[in-house]
């Protein structure tokens, strides 16, 4: 199965092959104490080369069953960060969850704006997605503006959402519908 390429003026979006774990690995092992706050807590097994090499077997699967659009970003040829469009539901709902992470060093440039714009054209324009939502801690001021930045509501707070850094933490919630959405 082809998997698709998206480039922006600085980026390049792909679907992770088994010969980019070791990149994949590199990226994880930088950022891990960058990424830390934001992320559920992490075993050091989780950042061996099994781990990752399991872990790109699961995008692949995930792409290829169309329950997940998980996007690697890349600045020339060094992994900088994921753009992940995950828990696709199909039918009525046409909508999924979007995740995002950036290497400590490429924040405050636009990169992310950047890569997750790419992202979200291709569910919206070429998997004819209608909802994605995307929901972050309160704390996460980077995340609050990129989401606003790119269009997303807030549509509310839920309650001890997700077990983040070890404790079970608040999000608030956001969605953003495709821009030219049939009624």
């Amino acid at each position: 199965m082809p998997y698709p390429i998206l480039q922006t003026e600085r980026l390049t979006l792909r679907v992770l092959q088994l010969e980019d774990s070791p990149s994949y690995q590199h990226y994880l092992l930088d950022n891990q104490a960058h990424l830390q706050p934001w992320e559920p807590e992490r075993q050091p097994d989780y950042f061996s080369p099994e781990a990752c090499e399991a872990r790109i077997a699961q995008f692949n699967q995930q792409f290829i069953s169309g329950t997940g659009f998980p996007f690697s970003v890349w600045l020339e040829d060094r992994m900088i960060g994921i753009c992940h469009f995950s828990n696709v539901v199909r039918g009525a709902f046409q909508a999924c969850h979007l995740g995002y992470a950036i290497a400590a060093d490429c924040e405050g440039k636009a990169l992310m704006h950047e890569a997750v714009q790419a992202g979200l054209d291709y569910v919206f324009l070429h998997q004819g997605l209608h909802r994605v939502m995307a929901n972050y801690v309160p704390e996460n001021a980077r995340s609050a503006a990129l989401l606003r930045s790119l269009g997303f509501e807030q549509e509310g707070i839920a309650k001890a959402y997700l077990r983040i850094n070890g404790s079970w933490r608040d999000h608030v919630l956001t969605a953003l519908i495709a821009p030219s959405s049939p009624d």
